[in-house]
């Protein structure tokens, strides 16, 4: 749209149908997004209208919601999903809190799919080895990169917390300041889709998938979650004296009791199963524990008045609007239902059968399709809506055949 339209308020229509778009860019059958496929009215919020920095042309963009024609929203739209959930800890007079911990991955050109990722030749001429972990020289041969996506992220608003070289080779984690759980999924996407426009601009590769180098851990978006009191600002985990309250140990039961079903909304690709299938440090299971990584719901060391539960099952392949609030939403429902969660877990555990969760995108979308509780916090529409999307992504990677089959399986009688 023109600037000149955008501020004349001219409004922008959307057919109801791209909310279900799979990725390859086909679309589920009419009927799960209604078979006039009508239109929908993009409402751009006020506060997340952006300047783009990177852009040599004055150019914008405008996070919007996707309303229906009558002005309500639609049930398709994963930010009106996770505004609803914030609607309903608010009705108890609590607001959530909550932080996105993102990892990706920065590579050089890939102009053949079927070739592995590589890193980027650094300033040096030399690409890492994966030696780089942690290290604070790791990232210097990308420091031109780097030092415009600092700049473009304080050019949008996007505060963060801390950047580090992760385990992976030419991995990398960023750490985004927690806060209102809308915002911090606006900024989550804004910084996904400004790395991959930056990287553009500097010759690199950036990819956002959950496992992207074989042997090489995968990326995540570990979400951390608290809930305080809207009129005192009281983390209600917390009790006066310090010590964990009934909500924090219900929140967790809710969350365990979701996370098989919500699976499919946290790993919502094939590929989000290599990572949760391979585990360096990302755990396909619903076990809780105080500050054990091979849990699927961690508890970070922390004062009491930053008590929080970290679900670290979402990859960085993880749409935030549907992951925030599909975590948000199981969590509060353990609160209103009271659910008790199993023991903690501490060391080395056996996952028992009852917390472990689905391993591939067909057994997740199953157990999804199965599931009266993804349904009632979500609405039928949604849910089977992203079914048949996923579903059609799904039957796509099975219509190829991989290098690995051609070459193991070929010489097979």
């Amino acid at each position: 749209m023109t600037g000149e339209g955008f501020l004349e308020g001219r409004r922008l229509q959307l057919a109801r149908g791209v909310l279900l778009q799979c990725i390859m860019g086909g679309y589920p059958p009419a009927k799960f997004y209604g078979s006039d496929d009508g239109d929908l009215a993009l409402i751009a919020d006020p506060r997340q209208i952006h300047r783009l920095p990177w852009s040599e042309e004055p150019r914008a963009l405008a996070i919007c919601d996707a309303d229906e024609l009558d002005g309500e929203p639609s049930n398709l739209s994963t930010r009106g999903q996770l505004k609803s959930v914030i609607a309903r800890y608010a009705s108890h007079g609590w607001s959530p809190v909550v932080a996105t911990e993102l990892e990706f991955f920065v590579f050089a050109p890939n102009n053949d799919p079927n070739q592995p990722f590589k890193p980027p030749l650094g300033l040096d001429g030399r690409r890492e080895d994966g030696q780089s972990a942690f290290s604070v020289s790791s990232n210097n041969g990308l420091r031109p990169f780097f030092s415009e996506v600092n700049k473009c992220m304080a050019a949008l608003g996007l505060p963060r917390d801390t950047f580090m070289h992760e385990m992976g080779v030419s991995q990398f984690e960023i750490n985004l300041l927690h806060g209102d759980p809308l915002v911090l999924a606006d900024q989550t996407f804004l910084f996904k889709h400004m790395l991959k426009e930056v990287g553009l601009k500097h010759g690199l590769t950036v990819v956002c998938m959950a496992k992207p180098l074989a042997h090489t851990p995968g990326s995540s978006m570990h979400i951390h979650q608290s809930v305080v009191d809207t009129v005192t600002g009281d983390n209600i985990f917390s009790d006066a004296q310090g010590e964990a309250t009934a909500a924090f140990h219900h929140f967790i039961g809710g969350q365990q009791a979701a996370m098989a079903d919500f699976t499919a909304l946290f790993a919502p690709n094939v590929n989000s199963y290599q990572r949760l299938c391979h585990p360096f440090a990302s755990p396909n299971n619903a076990c809780w524990s105080y500050d054990n990584r091979a849990a699927g719901l961690r508890i970070p060391a922390s004062a009491p008045v930053a008590r929080r539960v970290e679900n670290r099952l979402p990859g960085a392949d993880a749409n935030p609007y549907l992951a925030i609030a599909a975590s948000l939403a199981a969590g509060l429902r353990g609160i209103e239902q009271q659910l008790e969660p199993s023991a903690p877990i501490q060391g080395e555990f056996v996952v028992p059968d009852n917390l472990s969760l689905p391993c591939t995108l067909h057994a997740a979308l199953e157990r999804l399709k199965r599931s009266q509780l993804a349904k009632e916090l979500f609405g039928a529409e949604f849910i089977e809506g992203y079914i048949a999307s996923k579903t059609l992504e799904l039957t796509s990677f099975f219509n190829e055949i991989t290098p690995w089959e051609r070459r193991v399986l070929a010489t097979q009688a």
